[in-house]
Parts: C-alpha cells; sequence; structure tokens
C-alpha cells in the first residue's frame, strides 16, 4: 500500500560496506519502526537475515528519497563494487522506483522515475561491456508486476541493442518498455494479483489495460512512440492481436520489441499454474507454436542476445 510518508527500498541496495547516509524504517505489523540511524553500517549477518525474512520491510522517509538516488548513483561510480554487484545495486534499486510507477498517485512524478531508470541502465550498459547478462542473469523469473516491468525493460534494452537502437531512441524505447503495463493501474488488484488463470470476465477487464494505459499518457507529455509500446504491445503480425487488430506493417517497431521480451518474459517466469520454460524453450516456442506472431528479424536478433549471455556465461 503507497505510503506519502515513506519511500519503500530493497534490502539488498545496502551493504556492510556503506555509511548510510539516511535513516532506515523497518515495517512491523503495518507500522514504520526507526532501525538504522543516518550514519551507522548494516553487518553483513543482517542483510542476509533480512534478505531471507523480510527483504520487502524496509523504508526510508520520502523526504530522504534523493539522498537515496545519490547513494546509489555514487556506489555505482565507485571502484570498491564488482560488476555483478553494480548490477544487483541497480536492479534493487530500480525496483523501488518501479513499485512507484505502479503505486504512487501522482502519475508525473512516477513518470520522471521511469525516464531515470532508464538513465541509470543506459548509463551502466556504456560503462560495462557485461551490463547486459549481468542484468539479464538477474532476472527475477516472478511473475509480479513490478519484477516484470524491470524485467521486460532490461530485456528490451539488450535487444533493441543488437538491432541497432542507440541514444535518444534506445532511452524511449527503454522508457517504453518500463512503463508499457501502466495501465495495470486501472486494473483491480485482485485480478493483477489471482494465484491462478483468469475467468472470462477477468480477462476481458484485464485486456484494456492497453486502452488504460494509452488514457494515463494522453494526460502528460509523453512521444507517440511511448504511447505506442503501452497501446501496441499486444499487437501482433498476424493481425489478430488486442485491443486494434493492427496489420504487422502498422505497429511501431518498439512495440514489436516490446511484444517479443513481453512473452518472453512470461514464457520464463514461474506462476502457481505453470512451470516456466528455459530461455531457449521459450524462444524455440514463439518461433515454432506461435510462428507468425513476432517480427521475425526482430525474434532471430533475441536468439543474438541469448547467445551472446550464454557465451559469457561459458567464458566465466
Amino acid at each position: 500500500m503507497y505510503d506519502k510518508d515513506f519511500f519503500h527500498i530493497q534490502i539488498r541496495s545496502l551493504s556492510s560496506k556503506d555509511s548510510i547516509p539516511f535513516d532506515v524504517y523497518i515495517k512491523i505489523n503495518d507500522k514504520k519502526v526507526h532501525y538504522l540511524k543516518a550514519g551507522d553500517k548494516f553487518d553483513d549477518n543482517k542483510i542476509i537475515q533480512f534478505q531471507t525474512k523480510a527483504s520487502e520491510s524496509f523504508f526510508i522517509r520520502a523526504e530522504d528519497k534523493l539522498t537515496y538516488k545519490s547513494f546509489i548513483q555514487k556506489k555505482l561510480s565507485s571502484d570498491d563494487f564488482s560488476s555483478h554487484e553494480k548490477a544487483q545495486i541497480l536492479r534493487d534499486s530500480s525496483m523501488s522506483l518501479i513499485e512507484e510507477l505502479f503505486e504512487s498517485p501522482t502519475v508525473e512524478d512516477a513518470l520522471k522515475g521511469s525516464q531515470q531508470v532508464i538513465d541509470n541502465f543506459m548509463n551502466f550498459m556504456d560503462d560495462d561491456p557485461d551490463a547486459v547478462s549481468q542484468l539479464v542473469k538477474l532476472s527475477s523469473h516472478d511473475f509480479y508486476t513490478y519484477n516484470h516491468s524491470l524485467d521486460v525493460g532490461i530485456y528490451s534494452l539488450g535487444l533493441g541493442r543488437i538491432l541497432g537502437f542507440s541514444g535518444d531512441e534506445l532511452q524511449e524505447l527503454g522508457e517504453g518498455a518500463l512503463i508499457h503495463d501502466i495501465g495495470k493501474r486501472q486494473v483491480h488488484v485482485d485480478i493483477i494479483t489471482k494465484d491462478g488463470p483468469l475467468d472470462e470476465l477477468e480477462w476481458l477487464q484485464m485486456r484494456k489495460h492497453p486502452q488504460y494505459g494509452l488514457q494515463i499518457l494522453n494526460d502528460f507529455d509523453v512521444s507517440n512512440a511511448i504511447k505506442a509500446c503501452c497501446f501496441e504491445h499486444h499487437e501482433n503480425m498476424m493481425g489478430t492481436g488486442y485491443p486494434q487488430k493492427l496489420p504487422g506493417s502498422e505497429i511501431h517497431p518498439f512495440a514489436r520489441i516490446i511484444a517479443i521480451t513481453d512473452t518472453y518474459d512470461a514464457l520464463t517466469t514461474q506462476r502457481t499454474y505453470n512451470v516456466p520454460m528455459t530461455p531457449e524453450e521459450a524462444l524455440n516456442f514463439m518461433k515454432g507454436k506461435l510462428k507468425g506472431k513476432y517480427d521475425e528479424d526482430f525474434l532471430e536478433a533475441m536468439y543474438s542476445v541469448l547467445f551472446k549471455l550464454k557465451a559469457k556465461e561459458k567464458a566465466s
């Protein structure tokens, strides 16, 4: 539940190397209890325990959010952390901003947060040639809206780079991928979090999220490309998608990318009612059983993202 006075943080974005420049609170019985004062450090053993038992229970005061963001930026530019550690820090700190995107009543602030998330990812990718593979390896395989949006954003940046997008275009693609499901803000939470397949009425409601998303974005200064990511990511190259049944030639290239990364993440993700596929199984399924639904050239490029990752894993 959104609390305007506090900002949720991931415990893994902190470490025992850090002198924490803000007060940290822990949620106990729906109350925020002061746990660590500014200037103190976490104990390694405590961090491990909290990651296991209470990883979602840590908060800072809302007025300390800028201090937290500066603290994360300093860690990402430090030589004290490995590429893998920086990827973990970046992913975990981004999760807090993604949560705000879906929970905050102020959509404008949340959209600005999405820009910052993609800025951080692109800077990391520019600084570290292994950034994409490190981030992909950290994919949660947990189909929770926040995790899903973040993973689709990461996959889309990786695929976009392979396809030759860069600079402002890649930034725009990343932002669009990150907020592609923003329309789910308007779908009842019981449908979003349901354990099991949706019934017909629930599915009809869920299928409206592209329209809801477009309605949200039309109230803000957002590019047409980003709007297309939100409105067209469930269209397909066969012209049988929703909500418009667009022919493939009319689907925005960014939406074609997100159609692939969105489906890929869904297929490789653990849910209560299905067993996740391996990355290679998922792509083969999309190329075989779902043949014709995706841009063939883009789908082939997704194999390149996967095989580059596998090559790096073998070399490491």
